[in-house]
């Protein structure tokens, strides 16, 4: 288990919640920061004693206030721990639940661990603890389900072919007369239509536009 750990949170009560999770694992040391700046300059300073951090736990939104900083959120923060300590295990403990920002965390910044803020968070952030010290990635449940349906539809070269139509700007009901006339089937209106929903009632989406931009941001289209 991890014997020192910082804590870059600027909500206090919060930073109550994760020092009784830490007393429970039988955590030592425990540094908290509410500034990103604050958190940087003692992890620089612990490197320089010799006596480096195990664990950096930290938030990615930080309200600001007069006191001003020149690393303003948790992306910028781990940016820099990564270039001052590369093997600095990172839990990132947030309200976000973007998932594709979630997943560039893990894959361009190394972190370790996305425990979102929630109901029964103080028992989630224990799991992650617990599954980084044994050198394994963790997500929160709520997260892995989300992906799970994001990654749940199998688009097809008739599903790309209607939402790249949709993108240009083409009605929906104008759609069938385009499949007819380039011979792609199905090319009714009804089949455009259940094909549609079928797909925005899978990824839980309510609009074309909305499946436009998801199919956008995923490099579907």
């Amino acid at each position: 288990m991890f014997k020192k750990v910082l804590i870059a949170e600027d909500h206090e009560h919060v930073n109550i919640s994760v020092r009784k999770t830490l007393d429970d694992l039988g955590t030592v040391q425990k540094e908290f920061r509410y500034y990103c700046d604050d958190a940087l300059a003692l992890l620089q300073a612990a490197m320089r004693q010799g006596d480096p951090f195990d664990l950096l736990i930290t938030d990615l939104s930080f309200d600001e206030d007069t006191n001003k900083q020149q690393i303003t959120g948790g992306r910028e923060l781990i940016k820099a721990v990564r270039q001052l300590q590369p093997g600095l295990k990172i839990i990132v403990f947030s309200l976000e639940n973007n998932i594709s920002m979630v997943d560039e965390l893990f894959d361009e910044h190394g972190i370790d661990a996305y425990v979102r803020k929630a109901r029964h968070d103080a028992e989630d952030l224990r799991k992650a603890i617990d599954a980084v010290s044994g050198n394994k990635k963790y997500r929160s449940a709520g997260l892995m389900r989300n992906k799970r349906v994001e990654n749940s539809y199998d688009f097809k070269a008739f599903d790309i072919e209607i939402i790249k139509l949709l993108c240009s700007g083409m009605p929906q009901k104008n759609i069938p007369c385009y499949l007819q006339e380039n011979n792609i089937k199905p090319s009714g209106l009804s089949s455009v239509e259940k094909r549609l929903n079928a797909i925005k009632t899978i990824l839980n989406i309510s609009s074309n536009e909305q499946l436009v931009a998801y199919c956008k941001d995923k490099k579907i289209i």
